[in-house]
């Protein structure tokens, strides 16, 4: 099995950060919390698993995904009486006392470091607030066998409370005087209203004596309430030397964190210092005993310990660092280099280039507001496993499903989603040559798989003749339509046009099976981008969906397959893998691995990174075949490679995101109300809406009515063209059913040769017309 060894955060060589060594410490002392995947070690079955970890007031707990962290915690270890120990490069070990211990393993030295950074300072500060009892009797009770009678934590805690108790009751003295003092005050002053309005008669000395009495009324009360008002500015005195005195320490621990991150900083730029020089000895020696797939790989002494079995695929080429002389301008060295591409490649590392400006017309105009939050999904429970017991190997739409199970977006929405990332074919239209844009459009391809990671709903099948249009012309440039031309076999087509020099089309039929434990989803159909600049047409098609833990347990989705991306006008060609998840696999979860090739087959990058997060890309400065490697004995390429760069990043999700069924930024905004769209826009869909509102019951309701609908329309077909055509039927030996799509023409496609839909044109013609006489009642 080979080690893919690069300068990338996915790779084997690794420099230690201090920046991010010092931004981890910083973290941990503002917010007292630090976040992130480590592997942990389960038993010697599964070995190392991926589990989530949250480092928050002195607790370390952690969890399967993320979406755990709102319900169930598999496991917390207390750090203050904790041991942490290292293994070695990547491996640490947290035990608390016998009774729990954690084997884990980062995914990287720097990682590992940074982990027992915060474990540390997060065990100290833990064992500090434990150790000051009379500062804080919190952690201690009354009965606390440490608690010394008179002076130990248990009295200080009562002292505490006591204190705390007379505060209170001065405080209530001070409201009881207040309430008196509002009560005498108007008494007093009806009583001087009164002596104003009389003359001075045999009554005036009676007035006087109650204006008197009730002046003297309000002295006590005053004078009361000023008492009170010492008491409580007493105690407070009193009790201001011990919280000045906490506050102290806690002055003097921040000036002992500071003075120990400088040191560990000044520490790890020495480390730096001394494994990059280290590194740039290793790399030149590889770089000139190439051929042996063992030479030039990391040091792998932890396997004895991680105890993984044989991956089930090898990786099919291996990256190293590439000689520092290619880093070079001059590319006198390398044979066959062309060094005209080598410069246009300067610009893939650089910042996106300016948008297009908007006309002024459109600047004047303030772009619509969109919103940021749906509804809460309501905690409906319901048994998927009784209603799919029954479906074993039956077609996923043909299967009665209730909303409980869908998300409030139909497929045709989630079909726009591949648009989230549309800069990437902003970039791709401005690059200066083909192996360039291959690399932004491998991007992109991936990129269309970030939003499912979490997304374990199903889309609201559509109906047929159901639209959706997706402008964001003003924002960014593009608009979409999709429409489904299809109901069985169920198929939408696609259709995508930027002002910024781009095009996107697709037609996708969705063929999944149902197998008990898991449910395989099977896109078909071609996807294709064409550029204005240089007339670049690529295609390329979808990876299988896998959705696992039907059954029992909780849903989780992975993505796996290959896919080739062809530019039809150059002959370039980009080969993508995306590993499936294995249990003994070492690498990353969700990984994707990429080589762009010219017409020739010789590469030019390689790309790598993950589905759900990132990809980055590197030049390659010199291939050459690897020896066996003992895998049926197949050779495997070595790339010498450039520093990666990163080309794509996945956008965070909104906050609250695991309460709107885990919906990105543009998710939230697909399904909001809009005028001047057609009448069958998925935005007017009855059942849909009503779910989103959190009405399930409503929901399923007029589910039912609209799909019985739909099956009284194409009866009414089947039984018009069985008058016209009655010697001809289906391969279901059902009547022909002769739909046509209202925006899209059946045709052949010219560069792959299959039967697609093709946009026709007038949609948008029509939206500003108003005009949608010829649009079909499917609501």
């Amino acid at each position: 099995m080979g080690v893919r060894v690069s300068s990338d955060s996915t790779g084997g060589v690794f420099s230690p950060s201090t920046s991010h060594i010092l931004d981890t410490s910083r973290i941990l002392v503002l917010c007292d919390t630090y976040k992130g995947w480590v592997f942990k070690w389960t038993n010697y079955i599964k070995g190392y698993q991926r589990r989530w970890f949250v480092l928050s007031n002195g607790l370390l707990s952690y969890y399967r995904t993320q979406a755990e962290m709102g319900h169930t915690c598999r496991g917390t270890i207390n750090l203050a009486t904790a041991t942490i120990t290292v293994d070695d490069a990547c491996n640490f070990v947290i035990s608390n006392g016998g009774a729990q211990t954690y084997h884990l393993k980062a995914s990287c030295e720097v990682e590992r470091q940074k982990w027992i950074t915060a474990l540390e300072l997060a065990k100290a500060k833990a064992a500090r607030m434990q150790a000051e009892s009379d500062d804080s009797g919190d952690d201690f009770s009354p009965s606390s066998p440490s608690a010394a009678p008179g002076k130990g934590a248990g009295s200080q805690n009562l002292e505490f409370q006591s204190a705390m108790r007379t505060l209170g009751s001065k405080v209530e003295d001070l409201s009881t005087c207040n309430d008196l003092i509002s009560k005498h005050g108007s008494a007093l002053q009806r009583s001087l209203s009164e002596l104003d309005s009389l003359s001075l008669t045999g009554e005036a000395g009676d007035k006087i004596r109650q204006v008197t009495e009730r002046a003297t009324l309000f002295r006590i009360t005053s004078n009361a309430m000023i008492n009170a008002c010492k008491d409580f500015l007493t105690l407070a005195q009193t009790h201001s030397k011990r919280w000045q005195k906490a506050l102290q320490a806690e002055r003097e621990q921040r000036v002992r964190l500071e003075e120990t991150l400088e040191q560990l900083a000044k520490q790890h730029i020495h480390l730096e210092r001394a494994l990059r020089e280290a590194a740039q000895t290793n790399a030149c020696a590889d770089s000139k005993s190439v051929s042996g797939p063992g030479k030039g790989e990391v040091s792998d002494e932890d396997d004895d310990n991680e105890f993984f079995d044989a991956m089930e695929e090898a990786p099919e080429f291996i990256t190293v660092p590439a000689d520092p002389q290619f880093h070079k301008r001059s590319s006198s060295n390398v044979s066959g280099f062309n060094s005209e591409i080598y410069q246009d490649d300067q610009s893939l590392n650089e910042e996106p280039m300016a948008t297009n400006q908007e006309s002024p017309s459109q600047e004047l105009v303030p772009l619509k507001k969109r919103r940021t939050r749906i509804p809460d999904k309501p905690n409906y429970s319901l048994n998927l496993w009784s209603i799919m017991k029954n479906c074993i190997g039956k077609e996923l739409s043909k299967i009665p499903m209730p909303v409980n199970f869908n998300e409030p977006i139909s497929m045709l929405q989630r079909l726009s989603e591949d648009l989230e990332y549309h800069e990437l074919l902003d970039k791709a239209a401005k690059s200066h040559n083909s192996l360039e844009q291959m690399c932004y459009v491998a991007a992109f391809c991936v990129s269309a798989y970030s939003t499912t990671v979490y997304r374990t709903g199903k889309p609201f099948n559509p109906l047929l003749g159901e639209t959706y249009e997706l402008d964001r012309r003003r924002e960014s440039g593009y608009r979409s339509l999709c429409e489904q031309v299809s109901h069985h076999p169920p198929a939408a087509a696609h259709h995508a046009i930027s002002d910024r020099g781009w095009t996107l089309r697709q037609e996708i039929t969705v063929a999944s099976k149902f197998r008990g434990k898991y449910l395989s989803i099977m896109p078909l159909g071609t996807i294709h981008a064409i550029f204005e600049k240089g007339n670049n047409h690529y295609t390329w098609k979808k990876v299988t969906t896998t959705v696992h833990n039907i059954i029992v347990g909780k849903l989780w989705i992975d993505q796996s397959g290959e896919i080739d991306v062809v530019n039809h006008t150059t002959g370039d060609r980009c080969h993508l893998k995306f590993a499936p998840y294995s249990y003994f696999s070492r690498d990353v979860a969700r990984k994707v691995t990429g080589v762009v090739m010219d017409k020739t087959g010789k590469a030019h990058y390689v790309l790598s990174g993950t589905w759900d997060e990132k990809m980055e890309f590197s030049r390659v400065m010199q291939s050459s075949r690897g020896g066996e490697n003992g895998t049926e004995g197949k050779q495997k390429t070595v790339y010498q490679t450039l520093k990666a760069k990163e080309l794509w990043r996945r956008n965070p999700l909104p906050e609250g995101a695991e309460t709107m069924y885990y919906f990105t930024a543009l998710a939230l905004t697909l399904n909001e109300p809009e005028e001047g769209v057609a009448p069958t826009d998925s935005r007017l869909r009855p059942d849909q809406r009503l779910m989103e509102d959190g009405r399930w019951d409503e929901a399923n309701a007029e589910k039912q009515r609209l799909e019985e609908k739909q099956r009284i329309a194409r009866r009414e077909r089947e039984r018009e063209a069985l008058n016209q055509r009655s010697s001809s039927t289906s391969e279901e030996g059902a009547p022909h059913d002769n739909y046509q799509a209202r925006w899209f023409d059946h045709t052949e496609d010219k560069i792959t040769g299959e039967s697609v839909h093709v946009y026709k044109g007038g949609y948008w013609e029509a939206k500003d017309q108003g005009k949608w006489e010829d649009c079909p009642d499917i609501f």
